[in-house]
């Protein structure tokens, strides 16, 4: 380079330093204001003497160098020296992501897809805020370091370009395509679905190597596994855990059995979905002399089979929970155990874990008693079938199922009398073809033979609960609770707006409590088309029940002391209640309670991934039924308002979908969401949030697990409103679609597309 040239840019270069160093000063001495660029060159002397285009390029290099801050509407000011933040990234489905910041209240900070760095969705980040929360607009900031990747692990498609395999993500939340090197692939071809690690990112692109194929994508086996990966769960066990599993007799040992108490004579029988393969509790039904009865409530005693430290326990404890997809179960033990010699078939001795109680006529319990027992199950009960017994009051066993759901309406009404909350979901449930795939969906009504094997569960929970609380006066013991926090006022108060929209009244008043208010507001919804989405926005008003050691009771069922005591075949807590209740009925009172509660949060995370899962594969095979179904037109309810369009959830199935605005075009909507609605610009017609509509399946993607509808008239309305036309063929044939046109003034500003 020649000299003359040089010597002018190291000019340049000083002179740009320089302004820079008074662009700085000038913004410290003002560090608690903003400017803009034209009242930095006169505040700076720098008026005429920077022209005002290279100064903008000057600031923004500051800015995006983290030098200084870009706030609103174009103006800069000092970063304030600040410690980089921790939290956790979560991605939308658009590429946008916001940083949830540990221990704090605040909103979360947004952060544009280019400042993401190498983060992915769920990773545990280090932010710095790039601009600071003003009036009306939210916090922003930058990725400048991943601390912890909330997975190494991805289900996606292998698809080629040109020669090199590259692996597409199905999450949409995971923006990037990873390259994958020919030597990686394990065989796999364009089109097959596939489990990928990723490897390296030391470039702009993600690397990694395929460690599954999991078939073609599409097939019902190929994408169940996709759902159980993605979520976490194996659904195969390791050689290991099976090996120890097969080498349990088949034969109860006389020697344990002697150290039992001894319930085989004794009336039993379980109560359990028709399609359920493993069964760990069931009830036992005596009349006493003294005109009582005596109910046992028996829980398989998996803690027998199932020792600390062995392979079984390992893998039990990290899959902590059985995942129940629409066609399959994955359980959290091997089969052997869990439909084999942990179930409680009919007609074989098994080992439990017991609650016994005995009570008088009117529901009150006199005694109780906690132990290991050795049952012999009578009679395998499907709900349906105790239910067809409990409505012809005669059949097997009549006398014991009409007397137990006798006192288990007694136990409903005094627990609601206490304060639990009346949620009532339904369970969307689907019937498949020899392919799995879904040929119709519909709502499973929860009837009395389901609430009776319900409320004689929530009273061994409760009572085992209450009785280690009791071992060791003053002395609270090691133990898992089942806990359930109060909801929170804000959410309370949003939801009563919320339901007022609808015509229906939430009411919070002092002297009432929140429990009967709720009660209150679901016996208003009951029967009303809108009663599930409301229920639904309800549930999700309160806080998430979740395992931990430290008892403060469960506020959705009423109870001050509960746990989790009659699944330890599906659950890995009843298994920890188990082994603890074992260990004190044995005077030993020893525990680590800082490990107790790892377990507890590790278990309610898997838990809450199990639940993914399950909604997951409910939300494909939906999908998959309306994939058939396209063109077709179903009665739905207007559950949700986004920017985007109006959720639809159909009436009969529950297939929740979307219509978009831009598919709405006999006039321009605007969304309202502080009323839940959107609203028709020229028309005044408004769309709300519970409103029942006629919809249209416009079209699915199954890799999205996303339904698509058009809207094509409203149904029952707000007084106010009446039945409007919306879009698609009429009666006779004419095509609203293709011929209606927003009457907005200019351009179509704002639309979302």
């Amino acid at each position: 380079m020649p000299k003359k040239i040089k010597k002018n840019l190291d000019k340049m270069a000083r002179h740009e330093a320089k302004v820079k160093q008074d662009i700085l000063v000038f913004l410290r001495v003002h560090h608690d204001k903003a400017f803009n660029h034209k009242q930095i060159a006169a505040g700076t002397g720098l008026r005429g003497e920077v022209p005002h285009s290279r100064l903008v390029e000057l600031l923004n290099d500051m800015a995006e160098k983290g030098v200084i801050n870009f706030a609103d509407r174009g103006k800069y000011s000092i970063v304030m020296k600040q410690k980089l933040q921790i939290g956790k990234l979560e991605v939308t489905r658009d590429g946008y992501g916001f940083v949830v910041l540990e221990g704090e209240k605040r909103d979360d900070i947004f952060i544009a897809p280019k400042k993401m760095g190498k983060a992915l969705n769920g990773d545990t980040v280090k932010i710095r805020l790039t601009r600071s929360r003003g009036s009306g607009s939210r916090a922003e900031g930058e990725v400048v370091e991943v601390i912890e990747r909330a997975s190494t692990t991805f289900i996606g498609r292998i698809e080629m370009q040109g020669r090199a395999p590259m692996f597409i993500p199905d999450d949409p939340r995971i923006t990037y395509e990873f390259t994958v090197p020919l030597d990686k692939t394990a065989g796999a071809k364009p089109g097959e679905k596939v489990l990928l690690k990723l490897t390296n990112w030391e470039f702009t692109t993600p690397e990694g190597e395929v460690t599954r194929i999991l078939g073609k994508a599409g097939e019902n086996e190929t994408e169940m596994h996709a759902i159980l990966f993605q979520f976490g769960f194996d659904p195969e066990f390791p050689d290991n855990v099976e090996a120890e599993a097969a080498e349990f007799p088949d034969k109860l040992p006389a020697a344990e059995i002697k150290l039992r108490r001894d319930m085989r004579g004794v009336t039993t029988f379980t109560i359990d979905p028709a399609d359920a393969k493993d069964f760990d509790d069931a009830i036992s039904f005596q009349k006493l002399e003294n005109g009582r009865i005596e109910v046992g409530v028996h829980i398989a005693d998996v803690s027998y089979y199932v020792r600390p430290g062995t392979s079984i326990d390992k893998e039990a404890y990290q899959r902590a929970t059985s995942v129940y997809l629409v066609d399959r179960t994955v359980p959290m033990l091997p089969e052997r155990l869990s439909n084999g010699l942990c179930s409680l078939v009919p007609h074989q001795d098994r080992f439990c874990f017991s609650a016994i109680f005995e009570l008088d006529p009117d529901g009150k319990i006199q005694k109780e008693w906690f132990g290991r027992t050795v049952i012999h199950s009578d009679h395998r009960f499907s709900y349906e079938a105790a239910q067809a017994v409990l409505d012809a009051e005669e059949g097997d066993f009549a006398e014991e199922l009409l007397t137990l759901n006798r006192i288990a309406k007694i136990f409903q009404e005094r627990r609601f009398k206490q304060g639990s909350i009346a949620f009532e979901d339904d369970e969307v449930k689907f019937e498949l073809d020899e392919k799995a795939r879904p040929v119709r969906v519909y709502r499973k009504v929860r009837k009395d033979a389901h609430k009776l094997i319900e409320d004689w569960m929530l009273l061994a929970n409760r009572k085992v609960t209450e009785y280690v609380s009791k071992l060791r006066k003053g002395v609270p013991l090691p133990f898992i609770y089942r806990i359930h926090d109060t909801p929170d006022d804000e959410k309370l108060q949003v939801l009563k707006g919320f339901v007022q929209t609808l015509g229906f009244k939430l009411d919070l008043d002092e002297e009432k409590s929140v429990s009967k208010a709720l009660n209150a507001l679901m016996a208003q919804v009951d029967g009303k088309p809108s009663q599930g989405m409301i229920q639904t926005i309800a549930i999700r008003t309160m806080a998430k029940a979740i395992y931990a050691t430290e008892n403060i009771g469960h506020y959705g069922l009423g109870f001050s002391h509960y746990t989790h005591f009659t699944s330890p075949i599906r659950r890995y807590p009843d298994l920890l209640v188990h082994r603890m209740l074992g260990q004190y009925l044995a005077n030993d009172f020893s525990g680590n309670v800082e490990k107790l509660e790892a377990m507890a949060r590790h278990c309610t995370a898997r838990e809450r991934r199990a639940t993914e899962a399950e909604r997951a594969s409910i939300k494909h095979k939906q999908v998959e039924y309306l994939e058939a179904r396209i063109g077709q037109q179903f009665e739905g309810i207007v559950s949700g308002v986004s920017n985007w369009g109006i959720f639809v959830e159909l009436i009969e199935t529950r297939c929740e979908g979307m219509v978009g605005l831009h598919d709405m075009q006999d006039d321009y909507y605007e969304v309202d969401t502080k009323n839940y609605c959107v609203r028709g610009r020229n028309s005044g017609n408004i769309i709300r949030l519970g409103d029942k509509i006629l919809v249209e399946v416009k079209g699915t993607s199954i890799r999205n697990r996303t339904i698509d509808y058009l809207l094509i008239t409203q149904l029952d309305t707000h007084p106010k409103e009446k039945g409007h036309k919306i879009a698609g063929k009429d009666k006779k044939g004419f095509d609203h679609k293709a011929f209606s046109k927003p009457k907005g003034k200019g351009k179509d500003k704002g639309r979302r597309k």
